[in-house]
This record gives structure tokens, C-alpha cells and sequence, in this order.
């Protein structure tokens, strides 16, 4: 079903995007790092906050995306393009609910979660949630018409919407920095620009009739319970672990905090540098859930299987050659910062354990996971990845950082155990064939 320019069309627009989407971040981390170390670590915790919400509209977007793929691949694309605009209407639904949940309890939040940070990060924390609370449906409605696009393969379009929501995020990051020396609400307001800019012009894309699928109003205004079902039965688990797993970082950014403005600093900025060193695997999950789920809807499981072998070999070999690229150029990049030298050294030691790992453990532990989910094999991949979350990435973060007093190479060290442990289990599940007895539709 997929020839390898087929897979190239797919992967390398994808790869492009979030690498912009990427840059988006890190442009804003090293923006506000002229501000100062205080609202860098003020952008960081509320990062690690936000990116609950982001995963959470992803999940959605990805049950509704193995939908869409089984019914392309069945050739039922008025039923795919019902189940686009089904997403598009509980994903408008859910992420306005969260936004006003977040906007009315945003100092509250803030407390609770970083309460023991000093009183100006508290400050920078609070005025940079309240501002990118207001792009949460926008995240969720491009998350939606994105997932409907890469689910028949046209990756470019999204691609192109990155470069122009780049280009007004970086150029508005400068203006309110530089130029009205607004402080952390100069980054985060370019960023709401950036997202509402990329939410109506996929929207608007997306009721082209000239696409395979399509939304129409009279889908996206109507609650089709039959769909709905069937994207939340995948959606609602991922969620859950997607949910559970950013509850977790924000619980450990709070343990972070315990370590000083310096590791804190120098986390956030790792962070930055960690979401371009992953790029591989966050773009090969869509990937997964693409051509694995168009196999599956067809019945072609002999062919779901060899796309299996043939995705995970280019994931391996293409997150080896990124990581490494990354972590070679991370030295080079510490010099633009305007941070301590004990900060840099430590976030150059941080790149290093978690680019090896990402290269070498994460494709099984997430790529893999997606591609199971795609299947339908849903609920033991999230009862998997709940348990390595809490039970391993949790429990040995505390052990480690604290109670060894490792400090944030702690934490990291746990995570990395995380992914081996979960990357083993998935891919024992997959070459024990329990996947193939699944169905979505």
C-alpha cells in the first residue's frame, strides 16, 4: 500500500513541521533568556504545565486519526469524513472547557504546583499561564484538521501552515522582547498568534471538497454517538496515560524546584533541546498510526506486520543520526544563553544521557506503542505505559534525585529506565501477534 517514496512524502513534510513546531518552543526559552535566569525558569514550569493540555489534545486527535486511516483504508471515505468532523466537534467541546477551567484558577494552579519557587518566577509563572491558556482550543481545532490531513498523507499542508506560524511567532517573540521590552507575556503572546493563525487556516482547508475527506456542517454540528465512541475508545485511554504521564512531569518539575534557580534553569533548557532531540520519534508516531491503521481497516495484516519491521528500522536508524547531530551542536548553542557556566555544563550533561536514550530505547517505547494502538490493541499499551510512568519514571525520579541527592540528572536517569522498560515490553507484545486479533471498525 506504501512504496518507499510514499513513506518519504509522508515522513520528510511531517519531520519539517515539527521541526518548526519545535523551534517555536526554543525560540521562546532562548527569547526570554535576555530577560533573565528568573523568567526562564518561569517559561520552563509552565511549559512542562501546558504540555498536560497539548498532549491531552493530541491524544483526541490521535484516536481520531486511527479512525480516519481504517475507514481510508476500507474506502470509506464519507465515513472518514464524518469521523474528521465528529473530532472536530468534541475537540472544540473539550478544549474550551479546560481553557476556562485554567484561566479562572490560574494563580491557584500555580501555587499549588510551583508553590516553593521564589516570589518573581511565581510572577513570570502565573502571567505566561494566563496568556497561553487563551490558545488552548486553537491547539486542539489544528490538532484535529492536522490529524485528518496526515491521515491521508498529505503532510505538506501542514508543513507550509508550521513555516508561516513560525515566522509570526519568531517575529513577534523579537518585537516583544526587543522592542516593547514586554518580558514573558512578549513571548507568550506571539505564540497565541502563532496558534490561532494555524488553527483557522487548517479549518478552513479542511472543508475543501477537493480532499479526499473532508469536514461538513452538517457533521460537525450533529453528535454522531456511534463515532464518537469509537474515537474515544481509543482517545479516552490515551488521554489517560497521556494525562497521567504530564501529571507526573509536572510533579517532578515541582521536585526540580526543590534543587535551586540553576537546575531549574538548566532543566528547562534541556527540555527545549530534549523536544528537538525527539523529533524522530514524535514524528514517526503519526507515521505509525497512519499506515499501520490504513492496513489494518483494509485487513491486510500480513502487510500491517511488514510495515511494522520496515517503520521501526528507519525510526532506529534516523533517531541515531538526529540525536547525535543534536547533541554535537548543544556545546555550540550554550554559548548564545545567557546563563551561568555551572547552568550550561549541566544542561549539556543532561542532552547527553537523554539523546542516548532517546535514539536507542524511545523508538520501541513510543513509535511501537502507537502503532499497537493503531491495531486496536489499546488497553494493555496504556495499562503498560501508566505503570513505567508511575511505577518506575515516578518512584525512581524521587529515588534518584532526591534521596541520592542526583539532583535533575536524577530524574533523567529515571526516565531513561522508563523507556527501556516499556520499549522491552512492546516489543515482546508485538512479536507475540496478540495485535492482529484486534478491530477498530
Amino acid at each position: 500500500m506504501f512504496s518507499n517514496k510514499d513513506l518519504k512524502n509522508l515522513i520528510v513534510p511531517l519531520f519539517l513541521e515539527q521541526l518548526l513546531v519545535a523551534l517555536v518552543g526554543i525560540a521562546d526559552v532562548f527569547i526570554v533568556g535576555f530577560v533573565g535566569e528568573t523568567a526562564v525558569s518561569g517559561v520552563s514550569l509552565v511549559n512542562s504545565f501546558n504540555t498536560i493540555f497539548i498532549y491531552l489534545f493530541t491524544a483526541l486527535a490521535s484516536g481520531g486519526a486511527v479512525v480516519i486511516s481504517q475507514y481510508i483504508g476500507k474506502k470509506e471515505n464519507n465515513k472518514a469524513s464524518e469521523s474528521a468532523s465528529q473530532l472536530l466537534l468534541v475537540s472544540v467541546l473539550f478544549s474550551v472547557s479546560l481553557g476556562v477551567i485554567v484561566v479562572a484558577a490560574n494563580e491557584h494552579l500555580m501555587r499549588l504546583m510551583f508553590g516553593r519557587v521564589e516570589a518573581d518566577v511565581m510572577t513570570a509563572c502565573i502571567t505566561y499561564l494566563k496568556i497561553s491558556a487563551y490558545s488552548y482550543p486553537a491547539l486542539a481545532i489544528y490538532n484535529a484538521g492536522a490529524a485528518m490531513y496526515r491521515s491521508f498523507g498529505k503532510t505538506s499542508t501542514t508543513m507550509y501552515l508550521s513555516v508561516a506560524a513560525n515566522i509570526i511567532n519568531v517575529a513577534g517573540n523579537c518585537i516583544g522582547v526587543f522592542g516593547l521590552k514586554a518580558g514573558v507575556a512578549g513571548v507568550a503572546y506571539p505564540s497565541l498568534l502563532a496558534r490561532l493563525f494555524s488553527a483557522a487556516a487548517i479549518t478552513v482547508l479542511c472543508f475543501s471538497q477537493r480532499n479526499p475527506i473532508f469536514y461538513k456542517k452538517q457533521w460537525i454540528f450533529k453528535w454522531n454517538g456511534e463515532l464518537q465512541r469509537r474515537v474515544l475508545k481509543i482517545a479516552v485511554p490515551n488521554g489517560v496515560e497521556s494525562g497521567v504521564f504530564q501529571l507526573v512531569k509536572v510533579a517532578l518539575s515541582s521536585v526540580a524546584a526543590l534543587f535551586g534557580t540553576y537546575q531549574i534553569a538548566a532543566n528547562g533548557v534541556a527540555q527545549s533541546i530534549w523536544s528537538m532531540a525527539a523529533l524522530v520519534c514524535v514524528v514517526m508516531g503519526p507515521v505509525f498510526i497512519t499506515v499501520i491503521g490504513q492496513c489494518m481497516g483494509a485487513g491486510d495484516i500480513s502487510g500491517a506486520e511488514l510495515y511494522f519491521k520496515k517503520l521501526m528500522k528507519i525510526t532506529v536508524m534516523f533517531a541515531l543520526a538526529w540525536n547525535g547531530l543534536i547533541f554535537a551542536v548543544t556545546p555550540v548553542i550554550m554559548h548564545f544563553y545567557v546563563l551561568s557556566e555551572e547552568t550550561k555544563h549541566l544542561v549539556i550533561l543532561l542532552v547527553l544521557v537523554h539523546n542516548a536514550f532517546n535514539a536507542l530505547a524511545f523508538p520501541f517505547a513510543d513509535p511501537l506503542g502507537k502503532g499497537l494502538r493503531a491495531t486496536g490493541d489499546v488497553k494493555f499499551t496504556t495499562a503498560i505505559s501508566l505503570f513505567t510512568t508511575t511505577g518506575i519514571r515516578l518512584v525512581f525520579s524521587i529515588w534518584f534525585g532526591v534521596v541520592l541527592n542526583l539532583g535533575v540528572m536524577g530524574i533523567a536517569y529515571a526516565m531513561c529506565l522508563d523507556w527501556v522498560i516499556r520499549g522491552v515490553i512492546f516489543w515482546v507484545r508485538f512479536k507475540r501477534g496478540k495485535w492482529k486479533q484486534f478491530k477498530v471498525i
